[in-house]
């Protein structure tokens, strides 16, 4: 999880962009100084099913308002006081509150990878945090033992008996779109896959948990995230066209809806 891009630690609260006013430990790095993280990878078994674990240690005397900003990944999260959630695929940006000392362990999904767990729609837990007991019944967390493999222990236990190829399919489509840049609207996803847009969007509601629309908006979008990071002087007007925007306008409102803050104050960021 970074300060800006990173996975849902627990719920996060949603607010308005102007409830909030600039933190200097979220600007320049400064969060690094409180803040640790690691990615470890899923075990063989479980790669088809995890893309990620992450793993993140906080420490302030203060209260920090973490950002936090969706993918089209549900995301499971296991925290040292025993809380043990999972988090359908968020629509737009959260807040997340960071206080005092804690640990928290989290899986990251591959898209269509929470499915055969779920064993229903992944767009009914869109927008919600439900409570992992509730998918994986007694069969829950020890947070005395928070570690990746005392996690993958409980999925293996719950892994399904035979591999759904439909959402290995949702999770190739997802990483098409994240791969080519130039895709920049549904019917060109369809074309490439010789499908239809209403099968589409039934696969990505069933599998992914949000409409292939928002999701090549997402990765289109977070482009421009990693072009700000490396200090790219940008040609907003030029860039909306590329990205497949009528206007400037409508560009920077879906950035803001996606990021809760415009692309310049985002910028303030690096």
């Amino acid at each position: 999880m970074s300060k800006s891009d990173g996975e849902c630690p627990t719920a996060a609260r949603k607010t308005s962009p102007a409830a909030a006013e600039r933190d200097e430990r979220e600007l320049r790095g400064a969060w690094r100084r409180f803040q640790t993280h690691d990615f470890p990878q899923p075990s063989p078994d479980l790669a088809a099913y995890v893309d990620h674990y992450w793993v993140v240690s906080w420490s302030y005397a203060e209260p920090y308002r973490q950002k936090i900003v969706p993918y089209p990944r549900v995301n499971l999260t296991v925290a040292d006081d025993g809380t043990a959630v999972v988090t359908g695929v968020a629509s737009s940006y959260g807040i997340r509150v960071l206080e005092g000392d804690r640990k928290v362990l989290g899986v990251a999904f591959r898209p269509g990878g929470f499915r055969p767990f779920l064993k229903g729609s992944v767009a009914t837990i869109t927008d919600r945090v439900v409570p992992a007991a509730d998918i994986f019944g007694a069969d829950v967390f020890a947070p005395d033992v928070l570690s990746v493999d005392t996690v993958e222990d409980v999925l293996r236990r719950h892994l399904p008996a035979e591999p759904d190829p439909r959402a290995e399919e949702a999770a190739d489509i997802v990483a098409l779109i994240a791969a080519k840049p130039e895709i920049t609207r549904v019917d060109e996803l369809v074309t490439m896959r010789s499908t239809t847009i209403r099968q589409l969007q039934r696969l990505f509601a069933e599998y992914v948990g949000i409409n292939p629309k928002w999701v090549i908006r997402r990765y289109r979008l977070h482009e421009v995230t990693e072009r700000l990071a490396k200090g790219a002087v940008i040609d907003w007007a030029g860039l909306a066209a590329e990205l497949g925007y009528a206007d400037q306008a409508h560009f920077v409102r879906d950035f803001t809806k996606m990021f809760g803050e415009s692309p310049t104050q985002y910028a303030l960021r690096y």
